[in-house]
This record gives structure tokens, sequence and C-alpha cells, in this order.
């Protein structure tokens, strides 16, 4: 994966036609603090809105990479093309064996218009490009916004439940 000598996934831009995923960087930090300032969207996820400061701190680990050999640590901030702003993250951490677990969160102003759907998709269909043949993703049995992202993502529940939340997966 990544290169023909299996090195690391690398995030690149995302072109899709509403959205624009950009690697995520630190300087993201004071826009994403109000995009995520919400404490409902920690309802189902746990957590609670981070500070500039902290988000700061949070992003520089994320963007220094995953400390397992072998595991590549993926960021994007989704950028609403026709408003130029932030509104979400999308994130990939690609394993050994082709696999990657995925998430998404969208602010709440931009929920319900279908941001999280494309996002999740483009994601999809780059992990693939970058030959990754299995996708994860965990979601709360209760929130049914994300499961329908994960199934338009072609993902599907499986019996398996991890820290109470359903285990979504896509082969292939």
């Amino acid at each position: 994966m990544g290169d023909e000598g299996g090195g690391p996934v690398v995030a690149g831009v995302v072109e899709g036609l509403r959205v624009v995923l950009e690697p995520l960087g630190v300087g993201h930090a004071e826009e994403m603090a109000g995009v995520l300032g919400d404490p409902g969207l920690y309802s189902f996820i746990g957590g609670g809105p981070l500070g500039v400061g902290e988000l700061r701190a949070r992003y520089a680990r994320m963007v220094a990479g995953a400390p397992e050999p072998g595991v590549s640590w993926c960021n994007w901030v989704i950028r609403v093309r026709d408003e130029g702003r932030l509104a979400g993250t999308v994130q990939a951490t690609v394993g050994p064996g082709a696999v990657a677990e995925i998430a998404w969160v969208v602010g709440k102003p931009w929920q319900g218009r279908g941001i999280a759907t494309e996002a999740a998709r483009e994601l999809a269909g780059w992990l693939r490009e970058q030959g990754v043949t299995e996708l994860v993703a965990h979601v709360h049995p209760d929130h049914h916004a994300s499961a329908a992202v994960a199934a338009a993502a072609g993902l599907e529940p499986t019996s398996e439940v991890q820290d109470g939340e359903v285990r979504w997966r896509r082969r292939g």
C-alpha cells in the first residue's frame, strides 16, 4: 500500500463534488474549534469540545503520525466548496492487511446536508485507490445518522460490538 514498496499511506487532497478533503494541519485548529464546539456532537462518541490550544496539541500529535510500525494515520478536514469553510473531519487509520478504520464528524450547522455522506464516500474511494481492501467503522447503535453515513459508504453492520458500538465493515 501507499507506494509499490508497501510504504505508508499519506493523506492527500481528495476532491469531491461539494467537498474537498484537505490533509489536516495544526493551522486548522482555530477554525475547527468553532466547527466542533457544540457539546451535542459528543453525545454518542464521548468527550467534549476542545479549545484552540488543545486542538493544536492534538493535531500536532496526529500530524506526527502513528507510533506503531506499519500503521498510517490519515486525517483530513472537510471543506465545503461553495462556502469555503470547514465543516468537519474524516480520518482513517490504515494498518497491516490493507485494513482501514474510518471515522467522521461534521459540525451541527452542516448536518443533514449530505456533507458527511459525500466525505465518507470520497474517503472510501480514495482508500481503495491506495490499496485498502477492507474498511471498518464503529457506530453507536442509536446514532442513526452515522449509521446512514456508514451504509452510504458501502459498509454493512456486523454482529460485533466493541465498547458499545456496532462494528461496520466493507470488504473489497
